[in-house]
């Protein structure tokens, strides 16, 4: 399965395969059942620490990268059953 990045914001599509949330925060808008969403997984998102330090300032966009690959480092099982899922 090819993996693809879609704002939740767009519509969903019969091609969108597996459909995963990666955010904290529900986004505002959206309707939960209108979302057609297999999982939305809270636990792979950045932290709010680590959301609120970066503060969508380009600037801090590398180290923010390197904090929050250190972030998923801990959470291997969850990317690898994801993982796991694009390979179907």
């Amino acid at each position: 399965m090819e993996i693809q990045i879609k704002r939740i914001y767009e519509p969903p599509s019969p091609l969108d395969g597996y459909r995963v949330l990666i955010d904290r925060i529900w986004p505002r808008g959206v309707k939960k059942n209108g979302a057609k969403l297999d999982e939305w997984n809270k636990d792979i998102a950045p932290s709010t620490e680590l959301r609120k330090w970066f503060g969508h300032i380009p600037e801090r966009f590398d180290e923010f990268s390197l904090r929050y690959q250190t972030e998923l480092d801990s959470q291997k099982n969850d990317l690898l059953r994801l993982g796991n899922i694009a390979q179907k």
